[in-house]
């Protein structure tokens, strides 16, 4: 027990400590470095924020070729084209909270109404217009015959997460996890890998959204384990009309759920259960490749241009 007006050394040390101040200068100078955009950045094919706005649906994943420095660790270390995922949302935030929705309302104006929510290496878990990633490279990720009880679980447990901060650590585990077996030290090597703080206020892009689906059952890219010996899946038959219906093909093995932390922005692109969604020039039947107009080779280098035959 202390007696008033004495002040208790740690208080005093907390106080004089010089380390977390550094700490955080520290970590704002390396996320000013990272989030640095490269020289040069192409954009394939322009987007056309009408026709994608047309074409994408709540709970679709977006792929996104980042234009920073930390863009190319990620697509160095997952050997990938994206180094960045978000999660679109649409107007679901508007409607759950009234505060939230004047906030946003008047930070984005209409664009409100088409929202993603990602997690940033400088911001941490935001909400962002879509119309934001006009000038990236881009690709749409659907989850196929998501139920609409799971598309509400999955926005809602993904909003809880608003304001939660990013998780550098994670980077750094998934670096050690994609180096060669031979670099990497006998107790990192275990099956069950679960990476990351181990904070649950502290997240990275990919991590976030494959944990959304997680807590659903959705499958990403689980591992196929061989079923036990003697036991054989179970074919369910519906009512008489089933019985001669063909038999449903049996199932390669039992899933295994790999953890969330583990997830990257291609395993969304790689995963069997998400259709990959083109908007940019194909809609509907008006892509028509007669009339596109290309460069003439042989012509003069100074512009000539003729039609498709």
């Amino acid at each position: 027990m202390h007696s008033e007006g004495v002040v208790e050394p740690m208080g005093v040390f907390r106080k004089l400590n010089p380390f977390p101040p550094l700490l955080r200068r520290i970590t704002n100078f390396a996320i000013s470095l990272l989030t640095k955009p490269v020289a040069r950045y192409t954009v394939a094919i322009p987007n056309d924020v009408a026709q994608l706005r047309r074409a994408i649906r709540k709970c679709d994943v977006i792929l996104v070729e980042g234009n920073e420095r930390i863009s190319e660790c990620i697509k160095f270390l997952t050997q990938s084209s994206w180094s960045h995922s978000a999660l679109y949302v649409g107007d679901e935030p508007l409607k759950h909270d009234g505060e939230l929705r004047r906030e946003l309302t008047e930070k984005f104006g209409e664009d409100a109404n088409w929202l993603v929510l990602e997690a940033l290496i400088e911001g941490g878990v935001v909400l962002t217009p879509l119309s934001k990633y006009r000038d990236f490279n881009i690709r749409i990720c659907r989850p196929y015959k998501l139920t609409g009880p799971d598309e509400r679980a999955i926005i809602d447990y993904a909003l809880s997460h608003v304001g939660h901060q990013y998780d550098f650590r994670n980077i750094f585990d998934l670096l050690r996890y994609f180096l060669p077996v031979s670099m990497v030290p006998a107790r990192w090597r275990r099956q069950a890998l679960h990476f990351g703080s181990s904070d649950p206020t502290r997240v990275i892009c990919s991590s976030l959204i494959a944990e959304c689906f997680h807590r659903v059952r959705y499958p990403i890219v689980p591992r196929y384990e061989p079923f036990p010996p003697g036991f054989e899946p179970m074919r369910r038959v519906a009512g008489l009309v089933g019985r001669f219906r063909r038999p449903p093909r049996a199932a390669p093995g039992l899933l295994r759920m790999v953890s969330p932390t583990l997830i990257t922005p291609r395993d969304f692109d790689l995963s069997p259960y998400f259709e990959v969604v083109k908007f940019s020039v194909t809609e509907g039947s008006r892509f028509d490749y007669h009339s596109l107009l290309w460069v003439d080779e042989t012509a003069d280098r100074g512009g000539g241009l003729e039609k498709s035959a």
